[in-house]
């Protein structure tokens, strides 16, 4: 009767179990310094070799039209399936770029705006020194060569890696054997569940910024792709055309060093700043084919690369508002999984709308688009509207009477209680290892105070241990 009853009690918390582990296991403390500033300084490094190598494969892209005599649709898959696999898969690109920022969101509470935009700073000033020297390794060494060498710097990231040292979150596990298939297919549901942070998918606030970010991806990368090709349609030079993206790349540097800065003085909420940024970075994009001349181009671009450089390291600074840090790590990965739609589309379409139209000018206007409409998404999230910031999640405590839903009846089940450690029963013969885990959740220095607690259909295991 008692392997039922504790069976029974395990079976009926198995669906909060997972959750419950999860936010109770201790966090700590981020040191906002320390050992942060050696994984801000690799986030640096990372993010100039990810995000300065796609900001300047737009000098590829002219390359591809030419080699290939394709259309600019056709080529523009190339580098949208390319980034897509990478956040689909989480290879390449997508692998070493999640943890690193998960990394530094850990290490940081009062200064994370500041630490996310100083180690972005790295994709500004790659963005400045990449694109000419891209188009100066294929004018000696062709498209090919220009690949493999890229290649090699590429693999400078793993020194990176090796820098990473996330902070612990330390966490209990009991050690038990299943003694049914049906114990080892539930844990290993459970474990795939919390691995992959699959819970986030219900949640509101996570799916509406999830949708936001999709649309941001879908027009944030249609300039890196088609820029460069816009200048020379415009008959600028290969170099002049080059220098255009070092602009924007310097404009970034200083537009991520502004957000961050601005945002850990806490006078306006990171979701407001990031709809702010996001407007304008729509509004720049679709003024760039009015840009006829050198001059404006370079002041357009310039005010699109600030804005560009404000929006990023907000667009993850946002996500611990939504999710709480414990959850961090999975939230990024499944929010890439899903945004890489956006990216896989954004290219290709304005491709498209370059071939049917002729010119640019549709391709720019429907990036700056997406980008509005994404803000507009962002407007939705819950405590938007709110002047202050909600409170952030905290881990639920475990109540002393948990309830289920039944027949329209709430009412106390077993699995509420828990059975002193020093009352657990000491032969492993007559109770299962799924009751001594249970017996074992609860370390009591008092158990006169803890009897009390007990319900009366577990009373009996108590009588027995006594009599031992």
């Amino acid at each position: 009767m008692a392997s039922l009853i504790c069976l029974f009690s395990a079976e009926m918390e198995k669906p909060q179990e997972m959750q419950e582990k999860q936010q109770s296991s201790p966090q700590m403390a981020a040191p906002d310094g320390g050992w942060g500033w050696v994984v801000v300084g690799s986030l640096f490094v990372i993010s100039a070799l990810v995000f300065g190598i796609i900001r300047s494969l737009g000098v590829f892209f002219v390359e591809f039209v030419l080699y290939f005599d394709e259309s600019a649709q056709a080529v523009s898959w190339i580098t949208s399936i390319g980034l897509a696999m990478q956040q689909l898969m989480s290879l390449g690109w997508a692998l070493v770029f999640t943890p690193t920022v998960a990394s530094v969101m850990q290490y940081f509470t009062m200064r994370r705006s500041l630490a996310m935009g100083l180690g972005f700073t790295g994709v500004g000033l790659a963005s400045f020194a990449f694109s000419p020297l891209f188009q100066y390794l294929v004018d000696v060494y062709a498209w090919r060569g220009a690949l493999l060498i890229l290649g090699g710097l590429s693999f400078n990231m793993i020194a990176c890696g090796a820098l990473i040292r996330p902070l612990g979150n330390p966490k209990v596990v009991n050690k038990t054997e299943n003694s049914t298939n049906l114990d080892r297919c539930s844990f290993l549901r459970s474990r795939i569940y919390e691995c992959f942070e699959l819970s986030l998918l219900s949640h509101r606030g996570f799916i509406t910024y999830t949708v936001a970010i999709t649309f941001f991806n879908a027009g944030y990368f249609i300039p890196y792709v088609h820029l460069v090709a816009h200048s020379r349609h415009i008959n600028f030079t290969e170099y002049q055309a080059a220098f255009v993206i070092s602009v924007t790349g310097v404009a970034d540097i200083m537009g991520r060093v502004a957000s961050g800065w601005a945002s850990d003085l806490g006078k306006m909420r990171l979701p407001h700043m990031l709809v702010v940024w996001t407007g304008l970075l729509g509004l720049s994009l679709m003024l760039i084919p009015a840009a006829v001349s050198y001059p404006g181009l370079l002041v357009v671009s310039v005010v699109y690369g600030f804005c560009a450089g404000a929006m990023t390291p907000l667009a993850f600074a946002v996500v611990p508002e939504i999710v709480g840090i414990e959850r961090v790590l999975g939230a990024l990965g499944l929010l890439q999984l899903i945004e890489s739609i956006g990216g896989l589309l954004g290219a290709p379409l304005s491709g498209w709308l370059k071939d049917y139209t002729g010119t640019y000018t549709a391709s720019f206007i429907t990036a700056g688009s997406f980008l509005v409409l994404g803000m507009l998404v962002t407007m939705t999230l819950p405590y938007f509207w709110s002047c202050t910031a909600p409170p952030p999640p905290s881990p639920s405590k475990k109540s002393s009477q948990d309830c289920s839903m039944e027949d329209g009846l709430l009412k106390p089940t077993i699995s509420s209680y828990s059975v002193p450690e020093k009352l657990c029963p000491l032969d492993d013969m007559l109770y299962t290892d799924t009751e001594l885990r249970i017996c074992s959740k609860r370390d009591v220095t008092h158990p006169e105070q803890e009897r009390e607690e007990i319900p009366q259909e577990m009373m009996h295991l108590t009588n027995f241990k006594e009599t031992l």
